[in-house]
């Protein structure tokens, strides 16, 4: 980062080669920065907060496609936030790595002649000497001069992330990390398939149906606008456009004769492919969870009505609650046999497809893409306004929260409980508590996620589960390390909708890493806390 020369005598510091400086206001005080790191200046564009970071980070925003950390200036320097206004502005300066500050307002670009330049020692202002680097003094108007002064950017975030500046993130240890992460992923995936069933479940007209987890590409809302197809049958709602390609909607109101399509809010798009078909869209009432069922819970549709043709389309049905909930469980093999999923897969084709090409085409077995292969399955959840994402193969199921849970004593504040999941005890974290966001009264649309990561199995409440989503790794960039947890947290983010949307990635080993922290918070307690009176008076 250009600065002025801090080596040189009072009264004759450097100024820049080309002597330009960028003039901006700070709580009624006038600022500058050298031109040259400065790379542009632009509005206070939308951010999503990054948990634990520092509080100087005001969060993340997307910069043409670049991950641009964006800190307030005020929170820097130990002033007071201010009310957002139009005059703010957001100054993108290279420090190492691009970083945004917002300023109360831009005044203009200067040109310093090195006389006008002083040494910053003695000056008081709103803050310490030692974050400036100099002087401008330049004659006013009314004879008063005019008084700027420049700031030390890299000084200033060295201070507010020292930990970060202080231990670099390891490269190595992330390979090893990532490693370890794959090798408990595979271990979960494997221990889910010998186990349980591992199911999405949704409803039509009432009832709940099912889908295997690995037969679910997506899940998405269904969109305001869908694309009706002149002639088509009654189960094909229309197509959409999704990641640049056309999905045709089955309505599975219509395909299982429960009636009219709804138009409902709710509504949800089950995206599946179908070998031979492509994805279909499954257009739904509403998803409900991510359901994980003992096999021995799972019985296979009775023969007679497979004979005849009813139920069909359907591989097994799974008692739950005690038999008091049945959940119906689609195969996606046996979907392709529909005359009327092929029928909809048929017309989208025909749509996709170069004028020249025959319909017929598309109904032909086509190698699967091997990008899609190196996609990453995420489910995804909101805390607040922010979007986070975790490997879907880590997500056990996701329940609703239960009107009470057990409080256990003598545990971190996070620690909302715990729970009795079918005979099994389960501790639950508030999850905007572990990423230190501010509390939130329960709601019905909080839910629970269970992540399993080999024998460690811990639920953790959302504000709300979002959908379900493939995220090409093209898409993804490092997320910038802002402190020691948070780095360890989130090491990436995914960039989405034409890189409008920030999904911040949660490594889920670091998640489940509060019973260490438990243990330590306890160890302290009991240090702290005093002995009762009969061991006291043994001791």
């Amino acid at each position: 980062m250009d600065t002025l020369d801090s080596s040189a005598p009072p009264g004759a510091l450097q100024a820049p080669a080309d002597g330009q400086f960028v003039s901006f206001e700070l709580a009624g005080e006038k600022f500058a920065v050298p031109m040259g790191p400065v790379q542009e200046i632009i509005r206070l564009p939308e951010v999503a907060r990054l948990p634990l970071a520092p509080a100087a980070l005001l969060g993340l925003a997307n910069l043409r496609g670049r991950v641009l950390p964006l800190m307030s200036l005020r929170r820097l320097v130990g002033l007071p936030d201010l009310a957002q206004n139009d005059a703010a502005r957001a100054l993108v300066i290279n420090c190492g790595q691009a970083l945004g500050f917002l300023v109360d307002t831009v005044l203009s670009v200067l040109h310093v002649e090195p006389g006008e330049l002083q040494p910053a020692a003695g000056i008081q202002s709103v803050v310490q000497t030692d974050c400036l680097t100099g002087l401008i003094r330049r004659p006013g108007a009314n004879g008063h001069d005019d008084l700027l002064m420049v700031l030390d950017f890299e000084l200033l975030v060295q201070r507010a992330f020292r930990s970060v500046m202080r231990e670099p993130r390891d490269t190595a240890l992330d390979t090893g990390g990532r490693e370890a992460l794959s090798r408990s992923l595979d271990a979960a995936e494997g221990d889910a398939l010998n186990q349980d069933l591992r199911m999405v479940s949704f409803t039509v007209a009432g009832q709940e149906y099912a889908l295997p987890i690995e037969d679910v590409q997506e899940i998405v809302q269904l969109p305001d606008s869908v694309t009706a197809l002149p002639q088509a049958p009654a189960h094909v709602r229309g197509v959409i456009t999704l990641r640049q390609r056309l999905l045709p909607l089955v309505d599975l109101r219509s395909l299982f004769r429960l009636g009219l399509p709804a138009q409902d809010e709710h509504q949800r798009i089950v995206v599946v492919s179908l070998d031979g078909c492509g994805p279909v869209g499954l257009v739904t009432d509403a998803v409900k969870e991510v359901l994980s069922v003992p096999r021995t819970l799972s019985d296979d549709v009775p023969d007679l009505l497979s004979r005849d043709g009813q139920l069909a389309e359907f591989s097994a049905i799974c008692r739950l609650d005690d038999g008091r909930r049945l959940v119906s469980v689609l195969s996606s093999a046996r979907l392709i046999g529909l005359e009327e999923v092929r029928e909809a897969a048929a017309l989208a084709g025909a749509l996709q497809q170069a004028p020249e090409q025959p319909v017929e085409s598309s109904m032909q077995d086509k190698p699967k893409d091997s990008a899609m292969q190196e996609d990453l399955q995420l489910v995804i959840f909101r805390l607040g306004a922010e979007e986070f994402g975790v490997p879907i193969m880590c997500v056990q199921e996701i329940v609703r929260v239960p009107e009470q849970l057990t409080k256990v004593p003598r545990t971190p504040a996070f620690v909302e409980g715990v729970i009795n999941l079918r005979g099994a005890v389960l501790p639950v974290i508030d999850q905007r508590s572990r990423l230190g966001l501010e509390p939130l009264a329960r709601n019905d649309r909080q839910r629970i996620m269970v992540f399993t990561l080999g024998e460690q199995r811990t639920g953790f409440i959302v504000d709300s589960v979002a959908e379900v989503l493939r995220v090409p790794r093209h898409c993804l960039a490092p997320a910038p390390q802002l402190s020691d947890a948070q780095g360890r947290m989130i090491r990436e983010v995914a960039r989405l909708d034409e890189q409008q949307r920030l999904i911040m990635l949660i490594d889920p080993p670091q998640l489940l890493q509060w019973q260490a922290q438990a243990n330590l918070d306890m160890a302290a307690s009991d240090l702290a806390e005093p002995l009762p009176e009969p061991q006291r008076q043994a001791a």
